[in-house]
């Protein structure tokens, strides 16, 4: 209501600012006329003087002449200016016609403006709170996607050989939840654009998806054909690994995803995802410090001649990141072998350490404490 009241003045004293000049008009122009009255009975008197002065020969004849003709000059143009007597008998019942006419917008206005917004407004109706608002906006883009999807759906129906088209629908519709249908599209994309690692991952993660995320059999023969075609490709590669730990191989999901990260680049979006993943499995049940080979050697060896040579890596790891503290990855698994070991407290200065070696480096950083919060060192 307080809004509504600010808004009611506001339109007052516009209102009244535009209508105040007009009531004043009127009763300038009696003034006015009332000096241009008194101009002229000063240039008559002046000609009188004049024609006084000239009978007692106090001026010549031609400097009378010449004083005549100015004075009268004057008069002329007072007396042009000067409102009519009728004019002047209409300003009275013309201002207060302006008068009135003020009036009746100061109050007229309002009451048309609120007889019009009764019948069309909704004066009862809250506001909304900004989250179904926010809901509001989300669901009109929804449909304003829909829309999009609908039309380039009936031009693939027109089309159906346009593999550029299959390309760009096959993500929104799995981003939209339909799965079933972003399989034919991905299936469609492969048919009319040609093999591609990417679009094999993209159509074992759309069956994935349509299996509630489990990876089954047909998911996983287009993630292996996908690794056959680029060795390197990250989504087929994460997603063996989920298939193997799946299936109860962890050791082989903590190879896969360890492999995955040690090839990816430090800016890689997707380093977190793999990260928890390998956290999760608990790092393979091995120190990742340790590649693959040596960790083969190692299975024959005996307990404490593992478990020595395995320190003496994690050493010689700390020593390298001293010289070197750049390396995020290398942090984090120097991190998870004291983690492993069983020795937290060196895990926590390792941690320590990190974030000083790292802390003129935002994006390292950033990598670094999600890193660290997948195993659970938060502080």
């Amino acid at each position: 209501m307080t809004l509504w009241f600010v808004f009611a003045l506001m339109t007052v004293a516009a209102i009244f600012a535009v209508l105040w000049p007009l009531g004043r008009s009127g009763r300038a122009q009696d003034q006015g006329s009332q000096d241009q009255g008194s101009e002229v009975a000063v240039y008559k008197d002046q000609l009188a003087e004049i024609e006084r002065d000239l009978a007692a020969g106090l001026i010549a004849a031609p400097e009378a002449e010449a004083a005549r003709v100015e004075i009268s000059r004057r008069l002329l143009a007072a007396a042009g200016t000067e409102s009519p007597p009728e004019l002047k008998s209409d300003l009275a019942p013309s201002l207060k016609w302006r008068r009135a006419a003020a009036v009746l917008a100061l109050v007229g206005l309002p009451l048309v403006a609120i007889g019009v917004y009764m019948p069309l407004g909704s004066p009862r109706l809250h506001d909304f709170p900004l989250a179904q608002r926010e809901r509001g906006a989300g669901s009109g883009m929804a449909r304003s996607l829909e829309n999009l999807v609908v039309q380039v759906e009936q031009h693939l129906e027109k089309n159906p050989t346009d593999g550029r088209g299959w390309n760009v629908l096959a993500p929104v519709l799995q981003r939209l939840g339909r799965f079933d249908d972003a399989v034919r599209a991905y299936r469609n994309s492969l048919t009319y654009n040609g093999e591609s690692a990417e679009r094999r991952s993209d159509l074992g993660e759309a069956i994935s998806a349509a299996a509630g995320g489990v990876v089954t059999a047909e998911a996983k023969s287009e993630f292996e054909r996908a690794h056959a075609l680029d060795a390197d490709d990250p989504k087929a590669n994460y997603f063996l690994g989920l298939a193997a730990e799946q299936d109860g191989r962890k050791d082989d999901a903590a190879n896969i995803w360890r492999a995955l990260l040690a090839k990816a680049p430090a800016d890689a979006p997707w380093r977190p995802l793999v990260q928890s993943s390998l956290a999760r499995v608990g790092g393979g049940g091995t120190v990742p410090a340790l590649s693959d080979e040596t960790i083969a050697a190692s299975k024959d060896m005996a307990e404490g001649d593992r478990n020595a040579m395995v320190r003496g890596m994690v050493e010689r790891l700390a020593t390298r990141l001293k010289q070197n503290g750049d390396d995020v990855e290398g942090w984090l698994r120097l991190v998870r072998a004291y983690l492993v070991m069983g020795d937290r407290d060196k895990a926590m200065g390792a941690s320590t350490d990190a974030r000083q070696a790292v802390a003129n480096d935002a994006e390292r950083l950033r990598q670094l404490n999600e890193g660290l919060r997948t195993l659970g060192l938060d502080g």
